[in-house]
Parts: C-alpha cells; structure tokens; sequence
C-alpha cells in the first residue's frame, strides 16, 4: 500500500495573526507550472506536499477546522500538486493528536506521512529516507531530526546511540538535548496507538461534562502530538529517529520566521 499524507492545518495561528489567510497559504515564492510553464504562487503548505509526493504518497488528507475554508477552496483536489487530496473536519479544539484521529478510518492500515504545513523542510528527500529506515527495520515510528537552538519552541528529542528515541519533550528546557523533531513516518501500530490515546482523553472530557465539571470546551488544555510519541515510547512502542545532519527547517508560524523563508526562497523565485 501507498503511504498516505496527513496535513494537519486546524490551528488558530495566534503566533502570527491576524493573516488575511490561513497562514498555511502564505505565498513564500513562486513555480513554473507542468501545464504551460506559467508562474503560479507557491504557498506555505506546497513545500510540504511536494515531499509527501517524493515520498510515494499520491493522496492526502488534510484536517481543519470550520472556518478554514479558504484551503480547500484554493488547494482544490490536489492535481496542480499531482497529490489527490481530501478534507477532514475537526471540532474540539485539543490539538493536533485529536485532528490526526479525524483520519483514523481512512490510514489504519497504511503507512503514514505526517508533516505540518507551516514548517518548510530541506532537503526534499526526507520522507524518502525515513521510510528507507521504516521498512529496514522493527520501528513503529521514524521521526526526522533536526538541530535547534530553540529548546523551548519545538519538541526536544533524546537519542540512545542506536538511533532510538528515549523521550519526546515539548517547549522544554532541557538545553542539553540539541535535537528536534519536524516530521514522522509510521506504521498502522502507530496510528492504532494514537487512536486508543485520544479516545481515552476524549472519554475522559466527557465524563467531566457529565460530571458537570466542565462546560463545553472550558478548562481544556491541548495535548501536544509530542505528548503521545512520549506516551507510545512508555508503553513499548519502538520509535527511531533519523537526523539530518545537513537538514533545516523554517517555522513561518511567527513574523520573524516568515520573513526568513521569503528571503530565503527570493533567489530560487528569481532564477525562475
């Protein structure tokens, strides 16, 4: 079976608003098309799908939220990006894990590309290598490891020295680990995992509604998809980690990071 992307893009974008756009359609540089060569926009979440492409994956589905509906209207079905795409709709604001689960009926038995589509990510193999190192090995899950100075901005990862993940640490201060994690690549364990996860937490809230002890979506806290690899690792689950050494990634989710990607793809936009 063909992996499968999942795009999840049913953020708020507080970091960076207010946008005229859902900042996953900030156009960062512009393309040549296949059809006739014109130049056409390219946007933030372009950059995501092309990997997914490289990676074998022809389809994906793409989770938002009500009200983000200027991503399907312009990402239409996928074909300009020649990646079949489908929408999936969350609503219960608890984080990426619970717009991921929205996907569950149509990847448990796939294997699965996970990217976010306001990070841009060098090189454009990456997907590539982290299923090389999947289909090599026993992992259930490969994450793809990127340097950072900004511990306290990313999920931190440790590493033994065989490659496997020991911890999974969100906006931590551990500023001995110089690892963090950008994209995943894993197995139907994985993502049976994640469901069993977020049907627990689910249950939970509304055992508190029922309780009265809540009120709607009052008191909750998201739950970072950090949390669950971190989760997954106590319970046994074998999750690897690939670091890209010559590898980076740019976060458009602040001003400061947006600016640095247009700079950055200025010069491939002008050579065009």
């Amino acid at each position: 079976m063909k992996p499968i992307g999942l795009v999840p893009a049913a953020g708020q974008g507080r970091r960076i608003a207010p946008l005229p756009m859902s900042k996953e359609l900030y156009p960062i540089s512009f393309r040549r098309t296949r059809r006739d060569g014109s130049l056409r926009a390219k946007v933030a979440c372009e950059y995501l799908l092309e990997r997914m492409r490289l990676g074998g994956a022809n389809k994906a589905y793409v989770i938002i939220r009500p009200g983000k509906w200027d991503i399907p209207n312009y990402l239409g079905d996928g074909s300009a990006m020649e990646v079949a795409l489908a929408y999936l709709m969350v609503h219960v604001p608890f984080g990426v894990p619970f717009s991921l689960d929205q996907a569950y009926a149509f990847t448990r038995d796939a294997t699965v590309l996970l990217g976010f589509p306001d990070i841009l990510i060098w090189p454009e193999d990456v997907y590539v290598t982290l299923l090389k190192r999947l289909s090599a090995g026993s992992a259930d899950a490969v994450l793809g490891l990127f340097s950072t100075d900004q511990p306290d901005q990313v999920g931190l990862v440790e590493l033994d020295e065989e490659g496997v993940v020991r911890g999974v640490f969100e906006k931590s201060n551990l500023t001995h680990l110089d690892l963090m994690w950008a994209i995943a690549v894993w197995r139907p364990s994985f993502t049976e995992f994640l469901h069993q996860f977020v049907q627990a937490r689910l249950n939970q809230w509304l055992a508190g509604l029922a309780a009265q002890e809540l009120h709607l979506t009052a008191n909750y806290q998201e739950v970072p998809i950090g949390d669950v690899i971190h989760a997954a690792i106590e319970c046994g689950l074998r999750v690897e980690g690939h670091t890209f050494v010559d590898g980076r990634y740019i976060d458009i989710g602040t001003p400061q990071q947006l600016m640095l990607a247009i700079r950055q793809e200025s010069d491939a936009a002008f050579a065009l």
